[in-house]
């Protein structure tokens, strides 16, 4: 079988000061990705002290990555980097060319499979 599956983890600094608008953002992406079709796995994570959040996202191929890719540059982007500060971007799997030129800009680092399994 072989694996479509596009997945990220970004680990983000909250820019002091904007946990809670932060915090209202992120509610209104989880809201509006949750309508994605293509998107498998959403998750937000945050530190105790509120100043630093993972995001883990999985969708079912590269075209569910792109759709997610549009609606976020669309609808939350400029926000979105308004308040935090992108410490690392680890994307995995088998991206294509448009995939990769959409997160390459964003300091995205690439990984493909190694090994291992999934049940």
């Amino acid at each position: 079988m072989t694996m479509q599956n596009i997945s990220w983890n970004l680990k983000l600094t909250v820019n002091d000061g904007h946990l809670e608008q932060f915090r209202d953002l992120m509610n209104e992406m989880v809201e509006h990705t949750r309508a994605e079709g293509g998107c498998m796995t959403y998750d937000w994570y945050v530190m105790d002290d509120g100043s630093e959040v993972h995001i883990q996202e999985r969708y079912a191929d590269n075209e569910a990555t792109l759709v997610h890719l549009g609606n976020f540059g669309a609808n939350f982007a400029e926000r979105f980097m308004g308040l935090v500060t992108l410490r690392s971007f680890a994307i995995y799997g088998p991206v294509n060319d448009d995939v990769r030129g959409a997160l390459t800009p964003l300091g995205a680092v690439f990984m493909d499979r190694f090994g291992g399994f999934r049940r």
